[in-house]
């Protein structure tokens, strides 16, 4: 691997255009195909074979028009005021005629015409009862139906003191699945009541709009990035470079993603992912290049040409390693059958990929272009003068510190870290929802004003699905109407109402709405409690009841990732220990990296349970009310910092092996080989904490809390984990770090990912060079 990369960048460095102008052609297919298929993502996020998804899918096929998502709108007026008042009505009855007009929305009289109700005086007769039954329940709720001449308004509730009116329809599909133009259709539907009314529309959560992917605050991460990278590499050409190369990289990733996004089911959050881990690494690979052939210049006194093709031969074959290690992390996931999960993975791992390539094929291309202005006169003169000790003296002082006081960095490390993951033990996941957004959106609004106005369960209406348990029965209506009637005796109902049953009389469907929140508790086991077969209401009518609805999707989605996440830790941590044994020929260096990577993760997502979930400092960081994490967080999280916390490892403990077998022994080899690599990467987890930490003040609290998370575990993994806890662990042990058993020894490839043996081999043919040079005589 070593000798072909060392090829591959002398190749590059020669003909630089070649390898440009490919990589420009790749570039212009991506646009091309972005201008043919548009792009086209949602905010789905879907699990198949959860309970909530069973019934979406089984609606879907026998009754499409009660498959669809709902949505609402909340019309407020200051207090003291009335919304019925006859100079606001015009204005809210237009409002509720353009929204049920538009596609995908539901028209009540729609969804009546197409669930038969089988024979006209017995629908009579269930109608009179219906309406009892609503009459009954509206005497002892503080709202009723906003009525007009009468009749009732479809769909729109109003508050006992007229001040807040709730506007629920359906769409006839999920809100995740909508095209973008169908959301900004309904809001300015509904927004048309504002004009001279004093009337506010607030849109809830329901039908918010999708997140960008990238605003003002990533723009900064990246400029901290070139600060960084301009004082790591001394030079504006050298600084450059990789900033150009990762912005390419995620350009052809992310871009490359939109144009296959007609073709795959993606959500929304996807690109973003891929934009944070593409330019992370994107621009950490091309770091550790740029500064190992300038290393080589400066130390060696070499040629940029031969400099290039060592340093893509040596820390380009890391960087080939530490990108496959990021791609099988992230392709890990793929186990856990999430399909959602599976694409982000996906999506995420081919925008590394193409990263490597570039770092190993791009760059070397432009250093050609480059050549010795890579380094000025001036570097070099001052590189002559000074040792290069010198030059790391900070590095090989903190190195010397810590390996003298090991035992003390090895327990305050293990304590402190063990502190800030305390939290995880009340970790909560789920899916944002309004009650989490910010006081000034009107999501949150919105949720407030629901839960004021009607009760907090009208933010997390759930659909009810009866069917009978023998194949060939019937819900009746009198089975219909027992069922509203005993559930609604439930202590965290608040209503329950007949929807309707379709043609073949076999598919009953009901609305609930829970006394308690989306995400509370009582809410989920309510979903539960539901579910159960040996539910008495259900043996009683020899029906099933499934659940389902925006809420209930989200439950299972928790759960189902809770349950999984203890897996993913299994696979990561039997992946670390066999990809790091290969790597380091060495039993204890994988335990050690494996323990210190769990630390690291406990402590990340401890940390992020206290200020997202707990709510601390969280004006610090942008947002008001703290709430469940995001349910998919940990598990991706994990996936991309292992990868990028065994970047780290490898970097760092290769450098220290690389001293061992040059001749240190015990602890100066941790201190020698400490000293050359620390600088990379402490400027490395730099680039990268600056990087994510763009994100934490994005809009979207999903982008944010992962923002967040990766930002502080690449600030603990690397410099606490890393660049504190590994040399003292590392000097603990000593030479026996290295021990490996001489019968695994045999059996194991030899990776070679420093190019040990490309620098013997050249070593060799300088060695016979000289002998074959004519020696002057005297």
């Amino acid at each position: 691997m070593s000798k072909f990369l060392y090829k591959l960048g002398k190749a590059a460095f020669d003909r630089p255009w070649y390898f440009i102008a490919a990589w420009i052609a790749v570039f212009a297919l991506v646009l091309a195909m972005l201008g043919v298929n548009g792009i086209h993502v949602s905010s789905e996020m879907k699990i198949a074979g959860t309970e909530s998804q069973k019934v979406l899918d089984m609606l879907a096929e026998e009754l499409p028009e009660a498959s669809g998502g709902q949505a609402s709108v909340v019309f407020t007026v200051p207090e003291g005021e009335r919304l019925d008042a006859q100079d606001r009505l015009p204005a809210i009855l237009k409002a509720v005629e353009d929204v049920y007009s538009l596609e995908y929305v539901i028209n009540p009289a729609d969804l009546a015409a197409a669930a038969g109700q089988g024979a006209q005086g017995a629908q009579q007769q269930q109608q009179q009862q219906q309406q009892q039954q609503q009459a009954a329940q509206a005497a002892k709720l503080p709202y009723g139906p906003l009525m007009v001449n009468g009749m009732p308004v479809p769909g729109v509730l109003i508050s006992s003191d007229g001040h807040v009116a709730l506007f629920q329809f359906q769409f006839t599909e999920q809100q995740t699945s909508l095209p973008q133009e169908v959301i900004d259709s309904v809001k300015n539907a509904v927004m048309g009541v504002e004009d001279n009314t004093d009337i506010t529309a607030l849109p809830s959560d329901s039908i918010k709009g999708k997140p960008s992917v990238i605003g003002p605050t990533e723009i900064i991460g990246l400029v901290v990035a070139a600060v960084v990278l301009l004082m790591t590499l001394g030079s504006v050409v050298a600084a450059g470079l990789p900033l150009l190369t990762a912005i390419l990289g995620v350009g052809i990733g992310v871009g490359g993603a939109f144009a296959i996004s007609n073709y795959v089911n993606m959500s929304d959050i996807t690109p973003a992912l891929a934009l944070m881990v593409g330019l992370a690494v994107g621009i950490d690979y091309c770091l550790f290049i740029v500064n190992r052939q300038r290393s080589i210049i400066l130390d060696q006194g070499l040629s940029a040409r031969e400099a290039v093709g060592r340093a893509v031969g040596t820390a380009g074959s890391a960087v080939f390693f530490a990108g496959l290690t990021v791609i099988i992390a992230l392709c890990g996931m793929l186990v856990i059958g999430i399909e959602f999960l599976s694409t982000m993975a996906l999506v995420a791992a081919a925008t590394v990929f193409v990263n490597v390539l570039i770092a190993l094929t791009l760059l070397p291309a432009l250093l050609g272009l480059v050549g010795e202005r890579i380094c000025s006169p001036k570097v070099r003169e001052k590189s002559r003068t000074q040792a290069k000790e010198a030059r790391n003296g900070v590095a090989r002082g903190w190195a010397k510190g810590v390996v003298k006081f090991r035992w003390l960095v090895i327990v305050g490390v293990v304590l402190v870290l063990g502190f800030a993951a305390i939290p995880v033990t009340e970790m909560e996941m789920g899916i944002p929802s309004g009650a989490t957004a910010n006081l000034d959106t009107t999501s949150r609004q919105s949720y407030d004003a629901i839960a004021d106005g009607f009760g907090e369960g009208f933010n997390g209406p759930l659909l009810l699905v009866a069917q009978p348990n023998d194949a060939s029965g019937k819900v009746t209506m009198e089975t219909l109407y027992g069922l509203v009637q005993e559930i609604q005796q439930h202590d965290n109902v608040s209503i329950v109402s007949p929807l309707g049953v379709n043609e073949s009389g076999d598919i009953a469907i009901l609305s609930l709405i829970p006394k308690t929140g989306p995400t509370d508790a009582e809410t989920k086991d309510l979903v539960t409690e539901l579910r159960d077969p040996a539910l008495s209401l259900a043996e009683k009518y020899d029906v099933t009841l499934g659940v389902t609805g925006f809420t209930a999707i989200n439950i299972d989605m928790s759960t189902k990732l809770t349950e999984a996440f203890p897996l993913y830790i299994g696979i990561i941590v039997i992946l670390s220990i066999i990809i790091l044994l290969l790597v380091f020929r060495s039993v204890i260096v994988p335990i050690k990296a494996t323990v210190g990577f769990l630390l690291s993760v406990l402590a990340t997502f401890g940390i992020t349970t206290a200020v997202f979930q707990w709510g601390w400092l969280h004006s610090m960081f942008g947002f008001d009310t703290g709430g469940p994490l995001l349910s998919f967080m940990p598990i991706m999280v994990t996936g991309i910092l292992y990868g990028l916390a065994m970047d780290y490892q490898v970097f760092l403990v290769s450098s220290m092996r690389e001293s061992y077998v040059h001749g240190h022994r015990g602890s100066e080899s941790v201190i020698h080989g400490y000293q050359l690599a620390s600088r990379v990467v402490v400027a490395a987890a730099v680039i990268m904490v600056s990087v994510f930490a763009g994100f934490i003040f994005a809009h979207d609290i999903m982008i944010k809390q992962i923002g967040f998370a990766l930002a502080v575990g690449i600030l603990i993994d690397a410099f606490v984990v890393r660049i504190m806890l590994v040399p003292a662990v590392m000097a603990l042990f000593g030479d026996k770090a290295w021990w490996l058993p001489k019968w695994l020894d045999r059996m194991l490839p030899n990776l070679d990912v420093e190019g040990d043996k490309l620098i013997a081999e050249l070593k060799q043919q300088e060695n016979a060079d000289a002998r074959l040079k004519p020696q002057p005589t005297s």
